[in-house]
């Protein structure tokens, strides 16, 4: 590719740009804008385009408006034309090179994110061989509302469009779509999980990777009473006419408003939240995604999908640090009662976990039943399928920080530690961490192979990623302190 690399996909042209080794494009539509009459509709393919598509910035994105300080920088970028894709391929790799590919899912608690950050750039994955394809997805209420009338689960219909788009255009750009692993971090990885059981994804992608997986699996029952009380805030009928009869802005304050009492109550609420999760997800609709994402991995589904699965050991232990003069005088096992956790399992818990001090275990809990839990769920029920797990126990030197913390560890998955907003978080972290990391997922999308022994019921071994290495590199019954909860 020249220095303005040109790919000609079956849609049209599209002109990109050189960034050192790799050659960049940015915001290539895979579906129309869902506005007006496809607003909250299924994706439809993008029409043809004459001559070349400027392909140099990034597209617009479902997320609107400042979203302000958040652990990783993503930006919302205004416009329509929100369902795009950014490809990052080896600048010169021959278009039948046939190579590996990546998919990024973005997290955002499915109400958030963007992939127009450059702590998804696929600088280094083309490095070394790998194409990576970041994509993007409707959030919130236009991508997972339940509402009466519009196709279920248009988030996740969002990524199918584009692994779609994967499968029918990667060749142009030197990828292989029969050697697609699809990743994601937290809402990213429980979206990996979800399409993993969707029979609508069968043939996608062939390996996976979730990072911190955050489970969407809204009953219909929930998730109709949430699309009532925002169309009550709304002022409109729970309907499809009736959501699109008012701006999008105000479905958006409407939606903020009616989640707000799942975000801001005392323990009693995170209770209900832990037990419940939130409103706004993946929808358990019979169809996109037929039953519970662990229900259909239980029963045999993607067995033959390789998978990692990890998490960083403290994804929200912090977010408790900063009330600990508050909670100092709280009774930890009352606490963990509040929060749902049978006597039965309350001392197992308590003598494993490792956390001292009430605000570190309650937010070491919330860390443990939202995230890691699910990894050792995830493990067992696979059973015999290959599955990777490991864990990313760096901890940050910043000190408001200090713990392996959520998003910490996807940096050095992308071996780009000197993306803006690193240091925030980051401090100056270990590079040969960074180094071990991105190795280990260069070799997963290469060989389905990240270079430690799978997991099994026996030994319950994963691979500890820390700098330096205070415990063996493979860990034997690495998430033990979780069992209690499983």
């Amino acid at each position: 590719m020249d220095a303005t690399p040109l790919v000609h996909t079956s849609k049209g042209a599209v002109r990109g740009f050189r960034r050192g080794a790799t050659a960049v494009f940015l915001g290539i539509p895979f579906a129309q804008a869902p506005v007006g009459r496809l607003r909250f509709a299924a994706p439809v393919p993008v029409e043809p385009w004459a001559g070349e598509r400027d392909a140099t910035a990034f597209g617009p994105t479902a997320q609107r408006g400042d979203t302000g300080i958040t652990l990783i920088p993503e930006p919302s970028v205004p416009g329509e034309a929100t369902l795009n894709v950014n490809v990052f391929a080896p600048a010169d790799a021959d278009p039948d090179a046939a190579l590996p590919v990546l998919v990024w899912i973005h997290g955002g608690g499915f109400t958030s994110g963007s992939p127009a950050s450059r702590w998804y750039d696929g600088d280094a994955f083309a490095r070394d061989g790998v194409i990576t394809v970041v994509i993007s997805y409707r959030i919130g209420f236009d991508g997972f509302g339940l509402i009466d009338g519009a196709p279920t689960n248009r988030g996740l219909r969002d990524q199918l469009a584009a692994l779609e788009w994967v499968r029918d255009e990667i060749r142009a750009f030197g990828g292989d779509p029969s050697r697609v692993t699809l990743a994601g971090q937290s809402a990213g990885g429980g979206s990996v999980l979800a399409l993993m059981t969707s029979p609508m994804a069968s043939g996608l992608f062939s390996a996976a990777m979730a990072f911190s997986p955050a489970i969407g699996a809204v009953s219909r029952e929930a998730a109709g009473a949430f699309a009532t009380r925002v169309a009550a805030r709304a002022g409109v009928r729970a309907d499809r006419a009736g959501f699109a009869s008012v701006p999008e802005g105000r479905v958006l304050s409407a939606q903020r408003r009616a989640l707000a009492p799942h975000l801001v109550r005392a323990l009693s609420s995170l209770a209900t939240l832990l037990d419940d999760g939130l409103p706004l997800g993946p929808v358990i609709d019979g169809d996109v995604l037929p039953r519970h994402p662990l229900d259909a991995l239980s029963d045999g589904a993607s067995s033959d999908v390789p998978l990692v699965i990890g998490s960083t050991d403290d994804e929200f232990t912090a977010l408790t640090s900063r009330y600990s003069g508050a909670l100092r005088v709280v009774p930890v096992p009352l606490a963990l009662a509040v929060l749902g956790l049978p006597r039965s399992r309350r001392r197992a818990y308590l003598d494993r976990t490792r956390r001292r001090g009430p605000a570190a275990v309650i937010g070491g809990f919330f860390t443990d039943r939202v995230i890691r839990s699910t990894v050792l769920k995830t493990a067992r029920a696979r059973g015999a399928a290959s599955t990777w797990l490991y864990r990313f126990a760096w901890a940050s030197p910043v000190p408001s920080i200090g713990v392996a913390c959520h998003c910490l560890d996807v940096p050095f998955w992308f071996d780009h530690l000197d993306a803006d907003g690193v240091a925030t978080i980051a401090g100056t972290p270990p590079v040969d961490l960074a180094t071990r990391m991105h190795a280990a997922a260069v070799s997963f999308a290469r060989n389905r192979d990240p270079g430690w022994p799978t997991w099994d019921a026996t030994t319950r071994r994963a691979r500890v990623f820390d700098a330096p290495a205070s415990v063996p590199a493979v860990e034997a019954d690495a998430y033990a302190d979780v069992a209690p909860l499983v």
